[in-house]
């Protein structure tokens, strides 16, 4: 039987908590997304000086009506988690997820219902497919189960079919549900008693306010969080274009440990996870698979595993985030894997585009160049920078005046696209 896990995190001194609803009311501020979150902050130190600051920027941007999130809304969402039972964590609090904070896109605000308690044990994803084979949901139930039976707190997306069945399988030792939607708003409504279980020993996490109905839109960014909060990201089953790909592709931008069950060839079903293994992901037939290869990377140490719990890293005043620790670290499965997960789609492939002239020409210039290199499909911000030739401390603003006038979107992995392409 596999030891037991710790995943115990000391105590951090007590420090000053930040201004909850200053940091409500720029995240939900219009075309303010996480990546512009941190952006600004960096820049102007808080959320406040931040918030100040957004009309002035958005009138350079040529917005001249740009208005940030009324303190009235913010506190109507406060009351509305009250109401439903929640509490909200700000980037800046201690108890913020430490996995989470060090993410360059992690959420400025999550909003918890049930035992943070388990945040401290060693987090470990189950996911796969909603139409899962009845062989996929044994698998999936053996996972979950030996994996919170030594110690560990499964994470899934609260969905139908392999997600379901592991958290079901690890109530018993606490379980995290990462919604797309509000905490208030349980998808599918079917799962309604299961959270209410999950929030007896567990958590229920999302980033949007109460009383989103979760769309389309919002599962790509739950997918970050559901990896983000990983050590691990296991596959049980996926067909060749899925959601629990996206997931990986998320897993592996973090630097996060991607494993996947292998399943017969003529299953379309497994599609995916045959593809992940055949391009290096970690084939794993039980719970003591997955212990293993975390035993072998340094993230399980048989109940000597004692982690600090950081401090929210001091603003800046460079104007672009530094790369986060998850994903300057050498990855953890080879780069085929991230190759071929690009090659599956999603929305993540680049369009080249010919060599622009280098000369900075002022700001309106320099925002024409950018809109003429980004196209459709997302391109990365560090592509971009030396394309342009710009240093990134002249081009951050631009980009900046970019999204807040609309042109520009942020997608996920810190990527650059045209708005509404």
């Amino acid at each position: 039987m596999a030891r037991p896990l710790s995943f115990d995190l000391h105590p951090t001194p007590p420090r000053q908590k930040g201004d909850g609803l200053a940091t409500l009311r720029l995240i939900r501020s219009r075309r303010v997304g996480p990546a512009t979150y941190h952006r600004l902050l960096a820049e102007h130190g808080s959320a406040e000086a931040a918030l100040a600051a957004l009309p002035q920027i958005a009138r350079a941007a040529g917005v001249e009506d740009y208005a940030p999130c009324p303190a009235a809304a913010a506190e109507a969402e406060m009351a509305a988690g009250q109401r439903a039972g929640a509490r909200l964590l700000t980037w800046g609090d201690a108890d913020y997820p430490a996995l989470l904070r060090d993410l360059a896109e992690a959420p400025p605000v999550l909003w918890l219902r049930g035992d943070l308690s388990v945040l401290d044990r060693m987090p470990v994803a189950v996911i796969g497919a909603r139409n899962a084979s009845s062989l996929g949901l044994r698998m999936a139930r053996g996972l979950a189960l030996g994996l919170s039976q030594s110690g560990a707190a499964v994470i899934a997306g609260l969905a139908r079919g392999i997600d379901t069945v592991a958290h079901d399988a690890a109530l018993h030792g606490g379980t995290i549900a990462v919604m797309a939607g509000g905490i208030d708003k349980i998808y599918p409504s079917e799962n309604t008693a299961l959270a209410e279980a999950i929030c007896e020993t567990g958590l229920l996490v999302t980033e949007q306010p109460p009383g989103t109905e979760p769309v389309a839109r919002h599962f790509p960014a739950r997918n970050r969080i559901i990896s983000g909060l990983s050590r691990a990201v296991v596959v049980v089953e996926a067909a060749h274009r899925s959601g629990s790909l996206i997931t990986a592709r998320c897993a592996l931008d973090q630097g996060r440990e991607v494993m996947a069950v292998p399943g017969h060839p003529m299953d379309a079903r497994a599609a995916g996870c045959n593809a992940l293994i055949r391009d290096g992901a970690v084939l794993v037939r039980n719970s003591a698979d997955v212990l293993a290869a975390l035993q072998s990377n340094g993230c399980a140490n048989a109940g000597a595993d004692r982690v600090e719990r950081p401090e929210p890293p001091a603003p800046q005043p460079a104007t672009v985030p530094a790369p986060s620790p998850a994903r300057s670290a050498r990855p953890l499965q080879p780069a085929a894997v991230a190759r071929r997960l690009a090659d599956l789609g999603h929305g993540i492939s680049r369009q080249p585009a010919a060599t622009r002239p280098r000369d900075a020409g002022g700001p309106a210039n320099l925002e024409g160049r950018i809109l003429a290199r980004l196209g459709p499909s997302p391109t990365e911000e560090n592509l971009l920078i030396r394309d342009l030739g710009v240093p990134a401390a002249v081009l951050a603003p631009a980009i900046l005046a970019l999204e807040l006038s609309g042109r520009v979107q942020r997608m996920a992995g810190g990527r650059l696209a045209l708005s509404g392409a």
